[in-house]
């Protein structure tokens, strides 16, 4: 059995040369984020800033690599959580033939109990401090990036009971500091607390809210999970620490918190109350989300541990710290996924410029015409897996991050209308791209039975200098991919009426210009056509496939470049990317040879800030 506090954590990473600790002022404003920005580009360290202007130090980037996500978890490799599962499944499923067979079950019961969270009736080493008034404002919590709304905190384990059943649901959900005793509330209407909330409104009752930071790493884990409304997440905690969760009463209402947590944020929701505009914030999409409604959570009291220490985050431009709590999750509900919703998943892969709901990539095997498509479209109505906006699905021959290898089998299709799928759902709120707020179209490609083109067969060819003399919309031209034989090109290009990018493709697709070309990528004028991440980073966030993607026999036209009313009847805003300001940037700059962080690392932002629009964190 495991008992690991976060001090302990930050100790077990100090002795697999995990951390690094900065003694060093650095401003929770700005600073702390373009430092992590930083270390988590170049698959740095976990930090530990020790003087941040308050009482607390900070730990950040303490997820940021499979290693630590291990440590966190307590494997040393987390296939070994999924193959427990596994084993759970079919120890629980499996006919039990006789006395014996029942018999031998009940330790495995007996165990199963022990993950059950279980409530002590005293005070936790999570309420050793009482403040005396309330005041957020005495933890270091971080302003991210230049254009936020303000303070956020950003890795809270957000607490609520559902009035009329009482299960508990765990959450993380931002909250931006409006006062010493108010922050926001930003539960997605998909999600299980904004549920409650609604509840809570139509029986006219306040709605208690608790927030944790720190404790075991376990609970930062749990709160991210993708688990069924019915299913507390600290019995997964349970689980995945082998030792069940203690939990104590607070003191300002009547919810129950680890008793190991760094910090307790109590307080209420009112439903009656109108909701406060939050954000804009710097979001992982790596564009900012933009100012919107959302609940006020009145804070009633603060408790911390004597040696308490604030756990944080950024996100933004991928890769960042959240990827490897995505990849967590990826390889731990696979099982579950496989024993109860599509049995023929062998393997599932969610790259990192998808950010978690643009494109998973599954690997099956397929026994009969029409298998690989029943899965596409039966993941779409699997919990999460609903906000997906691509989907491929490859056989089991497959490498699932062999990405070049997937683009000549999807390529390799005699009839592309034959394997694409388009439909339309809901999106995550967060999608800016979308035909509505969180509903637009998804794509699911059946790339199963494919082969690739055979050694021999003539290259694609594009004639770079004809077409760029001819359209003068066009900036530049990747043909790097055609060079291999995936005949895709990518252009980046500035639009200028309607319809531009589809018939751009199509002019040049014809014979005077090209031969056997199947693809056209297209972003913006200002965007590196050589720089793949960032280009499927950019395509999936800019479109909807249902208006972005053109499908017919032969060609396929991907537009993923900003959309405007004016040229593609597109009324809602549009969000920048997001970038430190040039004065952080310098500041960070000078105070880089103190922070003992090694080799002076340059501000990853320098790279994206020719992808800026006019405007903050709404492009103009």
């Amino acid at each position: 059995m495991r008992n690991k506090t976060l001090s302990k954590f930050i100790k077990e990473l100090e002795d697999n040369n995990e951390l690094i600790r900065i003694k060093e002022f650095v401003s929770p404003h700005l600073e702390i984020a373009e430092v992590t920005d930083r270390v988590i580009k170049n698959r740095g360290k976990a930090l530990l800033f020790e003087n941040t202007g308050t009482t607390f130090p900070l730990l950040i980037n303490a997820f940021g690599s499979e290693k630590r996500i291990c440590i966190a978890l307590g494997v040393d490799n987390i296939e070994e959580i999924s193959e427990t599962i596994t084993d759970l499944f079919k120890r629980i499923s499996s006919p039990k033939q006789g006395i014996i067979e029942k018999v031998k079950l009940l330790p495995f019961l007996n165990e199963l109990a022990s993950w059950m969270p279980k409530s002590v009736n005293k005070r936790g080493a999570c309420q050793e401090v009482v403040m005396k008034s309330p005041d957020i404002g005495l933890l270091p919590v971080l302003t991210c990036w230049p254009h936020d709304g303000g303070p956020f905190v950003t890795l809270p384990v957000v607490h609520t009971v559902d009035p009329v059943t009482g299960i508990r649901n765990v959450g993380m959900y931002r909250m931006q500091v409006f006062g010493p005793d108010m922050t926001g509330m930003h539960w997605h209407l998909h999600k299980n607390s904004a549920r409650h909330y609604h509840e809570y409104k139509k029986l006219g009752k306040r709605m208690p809210v608790s927030v944790i930071l720190g404790g075991d790493p376990v609970y930062t884990y749990v709160a991210t999970a993708p688990l069924p409304d019915n299913i507390d997440e600290y019995i997964l905690a349970g689980f995945l620490r082998r030792k069940k969760v203690t939990m104590v009463k607070c003191l300002t209402n009547d919810l129950a918190v680890p008793e190991d947590a760094d910090f307790v944020i109590e307080g209420y929701v009112d439903p009656s109350e109108e909701p406060i505009l939050e954000g804009p914030f710097g979001d992982h999409t790596g564009f900012y989300s933009l100012p919107d409604f959302y609940p006020k959570f009145h804070i009633t009291c603060i408790t911390h541990r004597k040696d308490a220490v604030y756990p944080a985050t950024i996100v933004g431009i991928p890769p960042q710290e959240d990827a490897w709590l995505g990849k967590a999750t990826e390889r731990i509900f696979l099982s579950p996924i496989k024993l109860t919703v599509q049995p023929e998943l062998y393997d599932m892969h969610m790259p990192v410029e998808g950010v978690f709901h643009n494109l998973v990539i599954l690997k099956t095997k397929v026994n009969y015409e029409g298998q690989g498509k029943k899965i596409l479209n039966g993941l779409w109505g699997a919990g999460q897996m609903m906000f997906t906006k691509v989907m491929v699905a490859v056989d089991e021959s497959t490498g699932l991050t062999d990405y070049k290898n997937i683009l000549r089998l999807i390529l390799s299709k005699k009839n592309f209308k034959d394997d694409f799928i388009f439909t339309k759902g809901p999106d995550d709120v967060l999608d800016h791209s979308s035909e509505k707020y969180a509903y637009g179209g998804k794509m699911a490609v059946d790339a199963t039975n494919s082969s690739v083109i055979e050694d021999g067969q003539v290259l694609p060819f594009l004639n770079v200098d004809l077409v760029k003399e001819q359209f003068n919309e066009i900036h530049n031209i990747n043909l790097e991919l055609l060079k291999e034989g995936i005949p895709l090109v990518i252009l980046s290009a500035k639009k200028s009426r309607k319809n531009h990018c589809r018939e751009l493709a199509k002019q040049i697709s014809d014979k005077k210009y090209s031969q056997d070309l199947k693809c056209f990528v297209f972003v913006d004028a200002h965007a590196d056509v050589y720089e793949l991440a960032d280009v499927a980073w950019l395509v999936l966030n800019n479109i909807d496939p249902a208006r972005d993607v053109t499908v017919d026999e032969k060609l396929i036209i991907i537009d993923g470049t900003r959309k405007t009313k004016d040229f593609d009847d597109f009324s809602r805003p549009w969000p920048n990317v997001i970038v430190s300001d040039d004065n952080t940037i310098k500041a960070v700059d000078e105070k880089w040879p103190k922070l003992g962080l090694g080799e002076f690392i340059v501000s990853p932002s320098l790279k994206y800030k020719k992808l800026l629009w006019p405007g903050k964190a709404e492009a103009e």
